[in-house]
């Protein structure tokens, strides 16, 4: 199913305390689509628009559609391959195994480059490695989530190291 902007925004919109993305859209498997808790969701969320003007949002649909900064969702993009955020004007269609295909006029533009892969291997990291590449700005600041185990392995590819 589409969904368009409007229905994103105003089924978000509702009351509780509750992280209104979880309440919403169900993990899809097919996609290897789970998301963060809500904790996990806030924190990594303060984190970005903390250090961020422009972000792209690798494979991060929970942590995008969850911006409480309304100028830094607008001047950021969400890259994913599922079509159903595709009526969103900050939705990019993005296959990680195809990372040249990512459109020419958004290469070396994002000051932040978040990302969380469907899987957590030396090869799907090079992949999202060479779309942050293209993607980011000089000087950019990268948010990155996996498992402590791949710490030398992320230092290898990405230069980064784990802070928490």
């Amino acid at each position: 199913d589409l969904i368009s902007p409007s229905e994103i925004l105003s089924q978000m919109a509702g009351e509780g305390d509750g992280n209104k993305f979880l309440k919403r859209f169900k993990e899809d498997g097919d996609f290897n689509q789970y998301w963060y808790s809500k904790h996990s969701i806030d924190t990594i969320v303060g984190e970005i628009e903390k250090v961020a003007k422009k972000a792209a949002f690798l494979s991060t649909p929970s942590l995008f559609f969850s911006l409480t900064s309304q100028e830094i969702r607008e001047n950021s993009k969400v890259f994913d391959i599922d079509n159903k955020w595709k009526r969103d004007p900050g939705f990019v269609y993005y296959d990680f195994k195809k990372p040249e295909e990512i459109p020419q006029e958004l290469h070396h533009s994002f000051d932040c480059i978040v990302i969380d892969p469907p899987f957590i291997t030396r090869e799907v990291w090079e992949q999202y490695r060479d779309a942050a590449e293209l993607l980011a700005a000089k000087g950019a600041t990268y948010v990155c989530t996996t498992i402590q185990e791949n710490a030398d392995m992320m230092f290898e590819i990405l230069g980064v190291r784990p802070t928490k």
